[in-house]
């Protein structure tokens, strides 16, 4: 009987060399900026994808990965060892990466690699994958893995505020209009992720008043929040994802954490200035 590995992507938006020591292979979706091509977090850096989109014009293309790829990966480590494979993939409401693992999985061996649709992104998905490559150095079997990953994608929620309006605006996602004047009203829209994918929650006057309410609503629905390992990411403003951090810590009294920069798959869409907030629901009965 062979052991489990721990596939996951870039939309986890968390470091290789974290997953690395969690012992968690990650795949890189492709974006492509001025025509070249770059793979999220191998070739392209987060801080380095801010100054590139930075530049007047510019609009980020992002694509799912291919299941050529997928299909190599597999391949390996099907005929190379008894092992199982656990992928868990971005959200599939936002990509086709997900898809694109299952023709794999079907092409290479279905008993054997199990293809999980996180509904999640970015640290969302991340906490998900940690949890999991916990469990399996904790020995558990495939079945209790799988069964805590769907409980924790289950419960997990992502609280965010959008810092771009104009690249919202580029990616079609809003109207020249609303982009203009959510801008000159220094509006902050709050939105949240309901099976996989991105809805408006609130809209808030200006940076502080919607980091308070992104704390609020982590009170009205989170689960003993002073127990868990909570989520922070931010685009091109560390600092303002430490102040949430310090925020977090001295109203609820958590720990834990993990902070980490939004990457160009994500960034693609929600640009600089984006901060959110991941945590977990009570248990479902």
């Amino acid at each position: 009987m062979g052991k489990i590995r721990l596939y996951t992507d870039n939309g986890c938006d968390l470091d290789k060399d974290y997953l690395a020591q969690l012992q968690v292979k990650m795949f890189h979706m492709p974006v492509t900026i001025k025509d070249k091509i770059y793979r999220d977090r191998l070739n392209i850096s987060p801080p380095d994808f801010y100054r590139l989109i930075a530049e007047p014009g510019i609009v980020p293309r992002t694509a799912q990965i291919n299941p050529v790829e997928f299909q190599e990966e597999f391949t390996r480590v099907i005929n190379e060892s008894d092992d199982e494979i656990i992928y868990i993939a971005f959200s599939s409401g936002l990509s086709g990466t997900y898809q694109s693992a299952c023709v794999a999985r079907d092409m290479v061996n279905p008993q054997r690699i199990t293809v999980i649709d996180s509904k999640s992104a970015s640290v969302g998905q991340g906490l998900i994958v940690i949890n999991a490559a916990k469990d399996i150095a904790a020995g558990k079997s495939k079945e209790e893995v799988i069964a805590g990953i769907n409980d924790y994608i289950n419960r997990i929620q992502h609280i965010f505020i959008v810092g771009n309006f104009d690249m919202l605006k580029r990616g079609g996602r809003i109207s020249s209009t609303t982009a203009a004047l959510g801008n000159l009203l220094n509006i902050k829209l709050i939105a949240q992720f309901i099976d996989g994918k991105i809805h408006p929650l609130e809209k808030a006057r200006g940076i502080k008043k919607a980091k308070r309410r992104m704390l609020e609503i982590m009170e009205e629905r989170g689960y003993r929040l002073s127990e868990q390992l909570i989520g922070i990411n931010y685009s091109n403003d560390r600092d303002g994802a430490l102040e949430i951090k310090q925020m977090i810590a001295s109203k609820y009294g958590c720990k834990d954490f993990v902070i980490s920069e939004i990457g160009a798959a994500i960034g693609s869409h929600v640009g600089a200035g984006t901060y959110a907030v991941f945590f977990k629901t009570p248990p479902k009965k």
